[in-house]
């Protein structure tokens, strides 16, 4: 039950095609070579990546941009969390409304 049923193909007839793609012979680790290990000008003349530097300045600046970031993101979730509760809030008090009028009401019959 719990084995798939794998649908067995039936042998071909007719024409066969070959496959679209030849396969590719395997290369033995004795057959790789490696490529030549770059020389002292190569090197020279690769182009090097700027390395960053941050200086103090450039560290307060970043503490600063972090500490500003986390504060908005504060405020914009306080903000979020304060419109629900205040939604929720005033649902609440329209229930209550609505069940104490519907409640007078069926005391007046």
């Amino acid at each position: 039950m719990f084995r798939p049923k794998v649908p067995t193909n039936p042998t071909p007839t007719g024409l066969v095609t070959p496959p679209a793609i030849e396969p590719t012979a395997v290369i033995t680790r004795a057959q790789y070579a490696l490529p030549p290990a770059p020389t002292a000008p190569a090197l020279a003349s690769m182009p090097t990546r700027p390395t960053v530097q941050l200086t103090p300045g450039a560290l307060v600046m970043v503490v600063v941009g972090g500490t500003a970031a986390v504060l908005v993101v504060g405020a914009v979730l306080v903000s979020m969390l304060l419109a629900v509760a205040i939604t929720a809030a005033s649902l609440a008090i329209c229930a209550l409304v609505v069940r104490s009028l519907i409640a007078s009401e069926h005391k007046r019959r």
